[in-house]
């Protein structure tokens, strides 16, 4: 009795031998040899198919032709000496194939890392012809590598590789019909009569140019053909793609061009060499084959599960004329879709609406039993029209319904559901190229996966380091916003954030991380702490940038940071910056003329541990903008810095600053994705009651506290407070004689009055925290000072100050006129 794996096995290498004697006899060596090596792709279980051959030379095995994902992937090269240690030149000189796994590649001589990760390799000498034979080259990324029965099929199709006569080297000879031969170095094109008939042109008026042949392209399709006609971006090896042209007729014709690159001695583009035919023209069998390797190109590209999903309904949809398509990823037993094509809710079953969840839904396995069958089997699936299915499937696919579930890794990483509404023939093409985009989308789908989750912890990373949202200021209003760079998963290092001081003063800080890393973005979130912690401290700018430099020159990190810090003072309107290396702030003023303030600045933080960084004024008047960004937002490779900030400074004259949020996103809409961009724009809009202030500096005399109450006592009357006047003064009593008692050096009481509330403060030069007893003996002499500083006043508490701290409380008070109105 054969097991059902064995027949299934079986099966395929009779199918492959069957596909092999269906390439038709007329087709032309070049067609023939893309078929076969479209056809490993197929039944040989690869991702990349590729052929070697002798070159001009002799000393070099040369890319011929390739079929399959982008090769780079994989650090595949165009070509490798005789002579060397490649698993090619193995296979060539010994006449023996070769199978290696990961584990071997690794070791193997020249052996460097690849986007791909882990895959198995195949190399297999091919049979003697007059040009002395090649090597046919196969990539998998199933585990395992390739089985038995690939490596028989394998073996099949290295037996069925013949060359086209003109493929070596800057080869030359008769070209096949409808056929051309550019030479990269002139651009002239050599062609027959059928190709300039497809153009439309006479033969005796053609200049053989290739840009009169090019200026017959519908521009839209232009920069796709000039990407493969153009050497500078190119690689050995195959080229192949649609495209328009108008005839003189004014009507626009389909073409397909299939061409591959051939070097020259030295391994560098020489010619391309390919055929152009009548897009409407071709046999649907090669096309079907054809779509295997775009989709595979499309897939190798894809970043994330939705471009996952988008390439195979690119792939698919059109070409089987699909009414619908669903691609979805497999967690637990839900099928989570990720992609809808078309993606409104009416054009699916009724139990997925039941299911819908924002934007996809979430389709429940085990209401479908029939995909339940097919993802624990692991093969396609195809049911024609009529077949019963539960409903959830039925109306998927009323005319036939294919379901692929998509394996990666020994296990279903989702399914792919195609649905017809009309009754849909199923041919031997299009179950082959089911079957073949099922193993690629699995393998990409687990890749996107992958590069999801790992995006998502990046951002995770940033968001964490950054603030949640910005602090409510007293006369001002704030909005910042962060984009990530979109090149790779790399976290960036540019920071930004709203620091509430005491006073009614505010900083604003943005600064930038060299480089783009964990690295980068770690220290990232150790300046913006220590930034914080100094601000908090109380010290004016000069001394929280200097403190934060000499912090990080103690690190001993390779890394530097630049910043700009600006210190606001919301009650007088002033503002000082300092800045570290960074861009300068952009005042939108409230006429709407602009400044870019270039004051002068100190060097990054982090390269000279005695550096100078010297205060600047910034002048505010009520509807003043300031604009701190990082050089992401005004710096590119097509863009200088300085064009970049005048740009800025342009933008910002012409933005309404009433709507931050909205000015923000408009600055950022052009922005440099290259580059992590920060932008922190305020508005200073002035306080509408200024508080009412004294200070006092206590003496430290017998009569101290004496004299403090009647500091306060003068305050009060003078502001017209006259109730809870003995509270007041027993507020004082107690701070004050708690730091005369506990510290030493200089003592100040400081009084705030706004809003019916009274803040009293007292600072000292000690930073301890005073400790509220827990409890207190009838004996004891003291420690009753901040039992009654609690019961008194609605709330207080003590802030570091300048290498020491300061004590306050807050009283409510009741007076007919409290604060003095702003002067305009």
């Amino acid at each position: 009795m054969v097991s059902e794996g064995g027949a299934g096995r079986r099966t395929r290498t009779l199918r492959a031998e069957l596909a092999l004697k269906a390439l038709r006899a007329d087709l032309g060596s070049p067609e023939r040899l893309r078929s076969v090596l479209e056809q490993v792709l197929v039944y040989g279980g690869a991702t990349l198919a590729l052929v070697y051959a002798p070159g001009e030379h002799g000393d070099q095995l040369c890319l011929i032709e390739s079929a399959g994902v982008p090769r780079a992937l994989y650090g595949v090269r165009d070509s490798y000496p005789l002579s060397g240690g490649s698993p090619a030149a193995d296979a060539y000189r010994a006449g023996q194939p070769r199978w290696l796994s990961p584990e071997e590649l690794a070791v193997a001589p020249g052996a460097r890392p690849t986007p791909a990760g882990d895959f198995w390799l195949a190399a297999l000498p091919l049979p003697p012809d007059p040009r002395g034979g090649g090597c046919l080259v196969a990539v998998s990324e199933s585990p395992g590598g390739f089985d038995t029965e690939d490596r028989k099929c394998l073996e099949l199709f290295a037996e069925a590789v013949s060359f086209p006569p003109s493929s070596g080297a800057g080869g030359s000879g008769a070209l096949p019909s409808s056929s051309f031969s550019l030479a990269l170095d002139s651009g002239r094109v050599e062609v027959d009569h059928e190709m300039l008939e497809l153009f439309g042109l006479v033969p005796d008026v053609f200049d053989g140019k290739v840009e009169t042949l090019l200026s017959m392209t519908v521009p839209e399709d232009l920069p796709t053909l000039m990407s493969v006609v153009e050497a500078d971006h190119m690689s050995i090896g195959e080229r192949e793609l649609e495209f328009r042209i108008l005839q003189p007729s004014g009507e626009q014709r389909w073409l397909r061009l299939r061409a591959r690159l051939l070097p020259a001695a030295d391994g560098r583009p020489s010619r391309l060499v390919g055929t152009v035919a009548d897009a409407s023209k071709l046999r649907s069998g090669g096309n079907e084959v054809a779509r295997v390797q775009r989709l595979a190109a499309a897939l190798a590209t894809a970043g994330t599960v939705r471009d996952v999903g988008q390439a195979v309904v690119t792939a698919l949809r059109r070409p089987l004329m699909a009414d619908r398509i669903a691609l979805a990823e497999l967690e637990g037993d839900r099928l989570v879709v990720t992609v809808l094509d078309p993606p409104e809710p009416e054009a699916w079953p009724e139990v997925w609406r039941t299911e819908w969840r924002s934007e996809w839904p979430d389709a429940p396995v085990r209401t479908m039993p029939t995909l339940a069958a097919a993802l624990r089997e692991g093969r396609a699936a195809i049911w024609p029209a009529g077949t019963p299915l539960e409903p959830a499937l039925a109306d998927v696919g009323p005319g036939g319904l294919a379901v692929l579930p998509l394996p990666a890794g020994g296990r279903m990483a989702g399914a792919c559901l195609i649905g017809w509404d009309t009754p849909h023939d199923f041919g031997p093409d299009e179950r082959a190229l089911l079957t073949a985009s099922a193993g690629l989308a699995g393998q990409a789908l687990m890749r996107a996966h992958a590069f999801d989750a790992e995006h998502e912890l990046v951002g995770m990373l940033q968001r964490t380091l950054l603030p949640r949202r910005l602090p409510p200021l007293p006369g001002a209003e704030a909005v910042a916003r962060y984009l990530p760079t979109t090149a790779g998963l790399e976290v960036g290092g540019d920071w930004y954030d709203v620091i509430p001081l005491s006073d009614n003063h505010v900083a604003l800080v943005i600064g930038d991380v060299q480089g783009h890393n964990a690295q980068a973005a770690t220290l990232m979130g150790q300046m913006r702490t220590a930034l914080r912690a100094y601000a908090v401290e109380g010290h004016p700018p000069d001394v929280v940038v200097s403190h934060a430099n000499r912090l990080l020159v103690g690190m001993e990190t390779d890394l530097f940071a630049t910043c700009c810090y600006v210190d606001v003072d919301m009650e007088e309107g002033t503002a000082w910056c300092v800045r570290a290396g960074h861009l300068p702030p952009v005042l939108r003023h409230p006429d709407g003329t602009t400044d870019i303030v270039v004051t002068e600045g100190g060097p990054p933080l982090g390269v000279i541990m005695q550096a100078d960084f010297p205060m600047s004024p910034l002048p505010l008047r009520p509807g003043t903008l300031v604009a701190l960004t990082t050089d992401g937002l005004v710096e590119s490779a097509e863009l200088d810095l300085e064009d970049g900030l005048n740009r800025l400074a342009g933008q910002l004259a012409a933005a309404d600053p009433a709507h931050l949020g909205l000015v923000a996103d408009a600055l950022l809409a052009d922005a440099n994705r290259s580059d992590d961009v920060a932008l922190l724009l305020m508005r200073y809009d002035g306080l509408d009651l200024r508080p009412l202030r004294e200070s006092w500096t206590v003496w430290r005399v017998p009569e101290a506290v004496r004299h403090a109450r009647r500091f306060t006592r003068r305050a009060l009357r003078a502001w017209g407070v006259t109730d809870e006047p003995d509270a007041i003064l027993l507020v004082v009593s107690e701070l004050v004689t708690n730091a005369l008692v506990h510290t030493d050096g200089q003592v100040r009481l400081d009084l705030t009055l706004i809003n019916s509330r009274l803040r009293v403060a007292v600072a000292d030069i000690s930073p301890r925290t005073p400790v509220k007893p827990r409890s207190i003996g009838w004996e004891a002499t003291g420690g009753r000072g901040i039992l009654l500083v609690e019961a008194l006043s609605a709330t207080w508490g003590t802030v570091p100050v300048s290498g020491g701290k300061q004590v306050w409380a807050e009283l409510a008070v009741t007076e007919p006129a409290l604060t003095e109105p702003v002067e305009e």
